[in-house]
């Protein structure tokens, strides 16, 4: 299947992350502990997607999978899998504050959401080398397009597979508008620029401390 990409205008250039450092651990480690930890999870997805086929029916009507494309590394699209928490549409709303998708949120949906079960079948993602357990946060490949064009630096937090979780995504939380776009992007950056292992279990820390509380959207 061919990749959606870029206009040539827009395409990626490797010259603009030419002075980032790849590290032995963002080069060797992380991918590495990305496959054996999504592998581990996988019994989890197993029985997650046993119990949801049975509850879907009451709960949750429509398909159980919400797939999407999204932007990834080195701006190319690629499929996103979740658990789909919204009543089945045509239609592209841009995020979780978006008045219209909250009314779409299904009882079941809003349980996947905050616990961030929904998230879950990105470890599908991961071990297809499209996604990481830590880094970036995908956005909608559409929007992402428009982003790349308006946005400062934007283009730049691609240098690195997205990430099911990311600092923005822990210590922003979910972006709808421009402006915040702009702050999601100065963390984003900030974590291609430094990533490490110290960094990378702060996020995982502060994602666990964001199910736990239930904050998800």
């Amino acid at each position: 299947m061919k990749h959606q990409t870029l206009s040539s205008a827009e395409a990626f250039t490797p010259d603009a992350i030419s002075n980032r450092r790849f590290s032995l651990y963002s080069s060797f480690v992380k991918p590495l502990s990305d496959a054996a930890l999504s592998l581990l999870l996988l019994p989890v997805l197993m029985v997650c997607t046993v119990l949801l086929m049975m509850l879907n029916p009451f709960f949750n009507k429509g398909p159980l999978f919400f797939v999407q494309t999204r932007m990834g590394r080195d701006c190319k699209a690629f499929k996103a899998i979740k658990f789909r928490t919204m009543r089945p549409t045509g239609r592209v709303v841009r995020g979780a504050d978006d008045p219209l998708e909250r009314d779409r949120i299904t009882p079941l949906g809003h349980v996947l959401r905050r616990s961030r079960i929904d998230e879950l079948p990105q470890i599908l993602n991961v071990l297809r080398g499209e996604m990481s357990l830590i880094g970036p946060r995908p956005d909608f490949f559409h929007h992402a397009r428009r982003y790349v064009r308006t946005v400062p630096g934007y283009r730049r937090r691609h240098a690195v597979r997205p990430g099911i979780s990311g600092l923005a995504q822990t210590d922003l939380g979910y972006t709808a508008t421009t402006d915040a776009t702009r702050l999601k992007v100065r963390l984003d950056l900030h974590y291609v620029q430094n990533q490490s292992l110290a960094l990378d279990a702060y996020i995982f820390w502060r994602t666990l401390v964001t199910v736990f509380r239930r904050k998800g959207c």
